[in-house]
């Protein structure tokens, strides 16, 4: 049995930091469930893309007049919520999936409808939350078309994120409920202490192996003298 060593994020090997997760896809997750992780992790990429295409629109408002402020923001949304929508809700589903963990699904459920309501709020576009939405975007077009224009694949793209979500988290719950989860089972979980992880490779080689194995005397016994005639 080889020990999991981390391998995400990918860093190159010039950087002294390791990576902070194991994540396989094929090892860890149900075939069933395998295509369904798959995309939730495309869906946190596509929200990291999005956050990066939204600091380069908040970039064209402020040359075109707009405010230091979101410019600041969009920033402070990039460098904030890329790292931790992934550690937030995209591992809590992973984990979810692996184990089959009622405790995990429900954080996923929590923190996953928080993300949603935030991407909206995004999409719409509000002036002086560092994002450039429709209000903001179609705003900008009586000023700066170029800037209007630039602004307007955020909100594009932030709109794609919200209704992406919105059926990601109808598809969890449906499986949730199809398996039997509950508020019930999440809790006890909890006060059990098996939320925190699946068992590792070890425990569970013992838990297929079990007794199966013959055993054998720790001091073989060779025949004698007599057991030879």
């Amino acid at each position: 049995m080889t020990e999991r060593v981390n391998n995400f994020p990918p860093l190159p090997k010039f950087i002294r930091l390791k990576p902070c997760f194991y994540q396989n896809f094929e090892e860890e997750i149900p075939p069933q469930h395998c295509l369904l992780v798959r995309r939730i992790y495309h869906l946190w990429i596509l929200y990291s893309v999005t956050l990066a295409v939204n600091l380069v629109g908040c970039l064209a408002w402020l040359i075109a007049g707009g405010s230091a402020i979101n410019f600041g923001l969009a920033i402070l949304w990039l460098v904030l919520f890329s790292p931790s929508s992934y550690v937030c809700w995209f591992r809590p589903v992973y984990k979810a999936f692996r184990s089959d963990s009622s405790f995990n699904f429900m954080a996923f459920f929590f923190i996953f409808a928080a993300q949603i309501i935030f991407a909206t709020l995004q999409a719409i576009g509000f002036r002086g939350w560092g994002a450039c939405g429709w209000i903001v975007a179609i705003g900008m077009f009586s000023h700066n078309v170029g800037a209007g224009v630039v602004m307007l694949f955020p909100a594009i793209m932030f709109t794609v994120v919200a209704i992406l979500s919105a059926l990601v988290i109808l598809r969890v719950h449906k499986i949730y409920r199809g398996s039997g989860g509950s508020f019930q089972k999440a809790q006890a979980e909890w006060n059990a202490g098996t939320w925190q992880g699946a068992p590792s490779n070890q425990s569970a080689f013992h838990t297929v192996t079990g007794s199966t194995l013959p055993q054998y005397p720790t001091v073989p016994r060779y025949p004698g003298e007599n057991d030879w005639s």
